[in-house]
């Protein structure tokens, strides 16, 4: 199910551009425009989840999926050394679009401290 005025379901859509990196039947992926480090990806599930205090029996496939592809993503993006996935969930925490979405980081050392 999608949300009209979520910005990621419109993404998903095509009627705002993105650039997409990655998409299968259960998730989309595509870059960052503020990223936070040299690889910075977006990965959300097609269906649209409000945030990870949404995930129940009914969806949880879904973050599956993403988890699956996540790999496959960081290998085609030259990840070897490693990388960073990161969820924001609700307002003290950032979540600034409320769709669930999953930030891939890496292409650098990053920093242990996460703020």
């Amino acid at each position: 199910m999608e949300n009209n005025d979520c910005l990621f379901c419109k993404i998903i859509k095509g009627d705002i551009p993105s650039q997409k990196v990655y998409e299968n039947e259960f998730c989309y992926a595509f870059r960052d425009i503020n990223p936070q480090a040299p690889v910075h990806i977006l990965v959300v599930p097609k269906d649209h989840i409000e945030s990870s205090w949404k995930i129940d029996f009914s969806n949880s496939y879904y973050v599956a999926k993403i988890f699956e592809a996540i790999p496959a993503i960081a290998k085609r993006e030259g990840l070897e050394n490693g990388y960073r996935v990161v969820t924001n969930c609700g307002d003290d925490a950032c979540q600034t679009v409320k769709h669930l979405h999953f930030h891939i980081l890496g292409g650098e050392k990053l920093s242990e401290k996460m703020s």
